[in-house]
């Protein structure tokens, strides 16, 4: 049985890859936590979805860190990103007058730049997914098999080790060590 660590590492790494279930099965862990405790603190459900992205692009940039490690579990660093941010953004709230508009115009104004944000911010975020599955096809076999059999259909070291004809789960595990490194040398050579 592998250790709760070992699971929220692996989790970190498939995040890092830019692997939609991971980035899913964070989201479904720990939203309502910071949700609800951002909401019992003046903030609104909109504040919630907008603060809790903002700390998972964080966790994604320091995932891709080969320095970063994670010392606590992945959802107490969400939310110590998340309550840092909220505490920030209340702090310039005080410090900063909210304009008053004069009138609706410029409201409508600033709710299309907010959604033109957010379109753009979800091209980005398709365009990097297809980088990865461009970068994964380049990888070529059996990296490709290696990495989404780990990733993709979450397979055991020992079943990979089995399902490749490696003599035990640690060549396995160095190969796929070897395989992420490759992946990630292409991903970011085509992001130049």
């Amino acid at each position: 049985m592998q250790s709760q660590f070992n699971i929220e590492q692996q989790l970190l790494a498939a995040l890092a890859a830019g692997d939609r279930a991971a980035t899913e099965q964070i989201y479904s862990q720990n939203y309502h936590i910071i949700s609800g405790w951002l909401q019992k603190n003046g903030g609104t459900s909109a504040d919630a979805a907008d603060l809790f992205q903002e700390a998972m692009v964080v966790l994604f940039g320091k995932a891709q860190d080969e320095e970063f490690r994670l010392t606590c579990s992945i959802g107490t660093y969400l939310f110590a990103i998340s309550k840092h941010l909220w505490y920030k953004k209340l702090q310039k709230q005080h410090r900063e007058p909210v304009p008053l508009h004069e009138n609706k115009g410029d409201d409508d104004e600033d709710t299309g730049i907010a959604y033109e944000d957010d379109i753009n911010t979800h091209k980005e975020r398709e365009a990097h997914y297809e980088q990865l599955d461009a970068a994964l096809d380049q990888l070529g076999e059996p990296c490709r098999s290696i990495l989404r059999a780990y990733y993709h259909h979450d397979k055991s070291m020992q079943e990979i080790a089995a399902s490749f004809g490696y003599t035990n789960p640690e060549n396995a595990k160095t190969q796929k060590y070897k395989c992420l490194t490759r992946l990630r040398k292409i991903f970011y050579a085509g992001m130049d």
